[in-house]
C-alpha cells in the first residue's frame, strides 16, 4: 500500500515538474517545444490523478492557478520593504539636473545608469519562501496592500515555483508590473460592447479591475501578463548592480522587459528616453514613460529616500496624450445588438500623430455624467494610446452652452421604439430587422478576419440593404449580375471582381464562418476552439452549455450565449440557407470538394512562405481537410519549410517527420482527390 502511494506521490511530483516546465517554454520564452494537444494531455492526467487522491492535493499545484473559491473581501498585508513612488522628469533638462543632485551626493562624475521602460500597469510584490510563491500583495498605501495572491496565480507568466534552486535565496521579495496587452484591452471592450456593458477607459484600469476581482475565475478570463523589474528584499543574499538583479530575476524564470538598456552617461539615458518617446506605439502594450536608474546598489544605498520617492531613480514621463478641440455634433451609432452608443463628431486635431475626427462616449449616462454638450470645447484623450475618448468640457469657456443631450425616443435608423435595460446603461433598437442593424451585420461577416468578401465596402452594403436585395448575411451568396449592376459604379469588371470575390469565400474554413456569424462574444479563437472541439454545426448548435463550458477557455458567458444564439429560429434560417449556399460547416471541409487531400494529416509551418501569409496557408491547408499545430510531435506528418527556418527543421529531421516546400504544399493539395 505504502509502495502504491509513493509511486502516485512521485508521478505528481513528475507531472507538476513537467507542466511547469513546458509552461515557462510557452509563457516565458514564447517558444513551445510540445503541441497543445500533448499539453493538455498532461493537464488532464494531472488533473484526474490528483482527483482520484484529494489527500495528495497541493494549492501549488498548475491545476490550482484557477481554483481558488471567491472570496468576501481582501486581507491586508505589510509590505516586507516599502514600495516608493518615483519623482517625474518631463525633459532632458530635469533629467540631467537629476544627474547633477546624485553626482553632489556621492561626490563623483563617473556614473552609469539603466533604463527601463514604464509599463502602465499594476505594481505587484510577490514573495517566494523556499522557492514557493506563498504571498502576493497590490501597493496600496506603499506599506499596506491587498493580498490578491489568487489571482496573480491565474498570470501564466508568474512562476508558482522559482527555477535555479540552489541560487535563490530562503525568502525573496519580487516587484513588478502586472499589465493587460492592447489586443486583449480591445477584444475585450469589443465583448463588453457587444453585451452592452460600459467599455474600459484603458488598459490599466482593466487590469486593475481584473486583479481586484473577488473571483479569481473572473481574473483567469482576462489575458493579464507580468513584467518583473526589482529584488526588493532577498535573505543573505548579496547583488551589485540593476542590470544583475534583471539577469538574475531571468534565471529564476521571470519574464523581464527586453528593452532595458545600460548605459555609461545621463547623454545616453537621454537619447534612450527621446527614441521611445516616438517608439511607444510600436509595442502590444502602454508604456507612459522611462525609469532611469542608477545601476550599482551600493550607491543606491547611499542615496537612499526623500520623502517617499527614492533619489536613485527618476522616471521620464512622455507628453500627455491630449488635445483640446470643437465637439461639433454628437450621433448615434446602431450597432448589430441593436445598442445605441452616442459618438462624437470632432472639429479634425493632431493628437499622438494621428487626425482625430471622431471619439467615443460610451453611453448616455457617461455623456450626462461628464455634461458633454454639442458646441463645446473639449478636452480629447486618446484612451490606450488606440481609442479616442472626450476626457469632459474645457472649464470655463465662454461659448454659450447648448441645452443637455438627450436619448431619442426612436432608432435614427428605423424609427422603432428604443427601450433601456433596467440594469444597464444601454438603450436599444426594438426592431430586429432594423437597417442598421443588417448593415453593422454584414460589415461584420465580410471583414478580412471573417468571411473576407472583397469589393464590399461600408456603402455598397448600406445600398444592398437599401434596395431589399440582402436582408441577411446568406442573401450575399444569392446576388445577382443584374442586381449588382444597378449599384453606383458598379461596371462589368466591378461586378464580376465581387462576384467572384463571394464565390471564393464559400471555401473559408468552418472556424471563419463561425466567427462571421458575430455570436456574441465569440472572437476568432474561440471560433476555433469551437470548431476543433465539435467539428460542424450540427454537433455545435445541440451542444449543452455544460459541454460547451469544458473547452478551456471558454466560460460560462461564452456557453450561453452561444447556445441563445443557436436557439433562436432567425440564425437557424440563416445556417440552412448558408448551408444550402456552400459555405464550410463543418471541420476539414471544403464546399464541393469531399474530404480533402489532406483529410486528417497534421502540419506545422516554419520559416518565410513565398506565395502564402501564415494565416492563408493554414486556411489552404484546414480546407483541404488538414490540421494546423504549432509546435512538432510525433504525431505531426509533415513540416513546410520556407526561407529562414528556425529550429523546427532541426527537430523535424531528428523525429523523421516528412519536410516539404511550399511548392510541394501547393501542388499535393491541388492534386486529383485520391480515389
Amino acid at each position: 500500500m505504502k509502495k502504491d502511494i509513493d509511486q502516485t506521490v512521485e508521478q505528481l511530483a513528475r507531472l507538476r515538474r513537467e507542466i511547469e516546465y513546458h509552461n515557462y517554454y510557452y509563457y516565458i520564452l514564447d517558444s513551445p517545444i510540445i503541441s497543445d494537444q500533448e499539453y493538455d494531455q498532461l493537464f488532464l492526467q494531472l488533473q484526474k490523478l490528483e482527483a482520484a487522491h484529494p489527500e495528495l492535493s497541493s494549492i501549488n499545484s498548475p491545476t490550482q492557478r484557477v481554483g481558488a473559491e471567491s472570496q468576501e473581501k481582501f486581507r491586508k498585508i505589510a509590505h516586507r520593504a516599502p514600495m516608493l513612488g518615483l519623482a517625474n522628469a518631463f525633459g532632458a533638462d530635469e533629467l540631467l539636473a537629476f544627474n547633477q543632485r546624485i553626482n553632489n551626493l556621492l561626490k563623483t562624475n563617473s556614473m552609469n545608469f539603466v533604463t527601463e521602460l514604464k509599463i502602465d500597469g499594476i505594481a505587484v510584490a510577490l514573495t517566494y519562501e523556499n522557492s514557493i510563491l506563498v504571498r502576493g500583495a497590490t501597493r496600496g498605501n506603499g506599506l499596506i496592500g491587498e493580498d490578491i495572491l489568487d489571482n496573480l496565480k491565474t498570470i501564466r507568466a508568474i512562476p508558482i515555483k522559482l527555477r535555479n534552486e540552489g541560487a535563490v535565496p530562503r525568502v525573496v521579495e519580487i516587484r513588478g508590473e502586472a499589465y493587460l496587452p492592447i489586443p486583449g484591452f480591445n477584444r475585450i471592450n469589443a465583448d463588453r460592447a457587444e453585451s452592452g456593458e460600459n467599455p474600459f477607459a484603458n488598459p490599466r484600469n482593466a487590469a486593475a479591475g481584473a486583479l481586484r476581482q473577488l473571483d479569481p475565475r473572473v481574473t483567469a478570463s482576462r489575458p493579464l501578463k507580468f513584467f518583473a523589474y526589482s529584488i526588493s528584499y532577498a535573505e543573505d543574499f548579496k547583488m551589485t548592480s540593476q542590470m544583475q538583479v534583471l539577469n538574475i530575476l531571468n534565471s529564476w524564470g521571470f519574464l523581464v522587459n527586453h528593452h532595458h538598456r545600460e548605459h555609461e552617461s545621463i547623454e545616453e539615458a537621454v537619447r534612450f528616453c527621446k527614441k521611445w518617446e516616438h517608439r511607444r506605439n510600436l509595442l502590444d502594450y502602454e508604456i507612459d514613460g522611462v525609469v532611469v536608474k542608477v545601476n550599482n546598489l551600493d550607491y543606491q544605498n547611499q542615496l537612499g529616500v526623500i520623502s517617499r520617492d527614492p533619489r536613485w531613480a527618476i522616471s521620464y514621463k512622455f507628453p500627455g496624450q491630449l488635445a483640446t478641440t470643437q465637439l461639433l455634433e454628437i450621433k448615434i451609432n446602431v450597432g448589430r445588438t441593436g445598442a445605441l452608443t452616442p459618438y462624437a463628431v470632432l472639429k479634425p486635431v493632431q493628437l499622438g500623430g494621428v487626425t482625430i475626427r471622431t471619439a467615443t462616449l460610451h453611453n448616455e449616462d457617461d455623456v450626462r455624467r461628464k455634461d458633454i454638450r454639442e458646441g463645446d470645447m473639449v478636452i480629447v484623450k486618446r484612451a490606450g494610446d488606440v481609442i479616442p475618448q472626450i476626457v469632459g468640457p474645457v472649464q470655463g469657456q465662454k461659448v454659450s452652452r447648448k441645452k443637455e443631450f438627450s436619448y431619442p425616443d426612436n432608432c435614427p435608423s428605423c424609427h422603432s421604439l428604443v427601450t433601456r435595460q433596467s440594469k444597464e446603461a444601454i438603450t436599444y433598437c426594438t426592431n430586429r430587422n432594423c437597417p442598421a442593424r443588417r448593415v453593422e451585420t454584414l460589415k461584420h461577416f465580410v471583414s478580412q478576419g471573417s468571411m473576407d468578401i472583397r469589393g464590399l465596402g461600408l456603402q455598397t452594403i448600406e445600398k444592398l440593404v437599401e434596395l431589399k436585395f440582402v436582408q441577411d448575411s446568406a442573401d450575399l451568396y444569392l446576388l445577382t449580375e443584374q442586381q449588382l449592376f444597378k449599384l453606383p459604379k458598379f461596371k462589368e469588371k466591378a461586378v464580376a471582381n465581387l462576384i467572384s470575390a463571394i464565390k471564393e469565400s464559400r471555401s473559408q474554413p468552418f472556424s471563419r464562418v463561425l466567427f462571421s456569424l458575430g455570436i456574441p462574444h465569440v472572437g476568432e479563437k474561440v471560433a476555433e476552439l469551437l470548431a476543433v472541439k465539435f467539428k460542424d454545426i450540427i454537433h455545435l448548435s445541440s451542444a449543452s452549455e455544460e459541454k460547451i463550458s469544458q473547452i478551456e477557455g471558454v466560460g460560462p458567458e461564452i456557453s450561453g450565449s452561444v447556445q441563445k444564439f443557436f436557439r433562436e429560429k432567425s440564425n437557424q434560417r440563416i445556417i440552412n440557407k448558408m448551408e444550402a449556399a456552400g459555405l464550410n460547416l463543418r471541420t476539414g471541409h471544403l464546399a464541393g470538394a469531399g474530404r480533402g487531400n489532406f483529410f486528417q494529416k497534421s502540419f506545422v509551418l516554419t520559416g518565410t512562405l513565398k506565395n502564402f501569409t501564415r494565416r492563408k496557408a493554414s486556411e489552404f491547408i484546414q480546407n483541404k481537410g488538414g490540421q494546423i499545430g504549432s509546435s512538432l510531435s510525433s504525431k505531426t506528418d509533415f513540416l513546410v519549410v520556407g526561407r529562414s527556418p528556425g529550429s523546427k527543421l532541426k527537430k523535424a529531421e531528428r523525429l523523421g517527420i516528412r519536410c516539404i516546400s511550399e511548392q510541394d504544399l501547393t501542388r499535393m493539395g491541388n492534386d486529383a482527390p485520391k480515389k
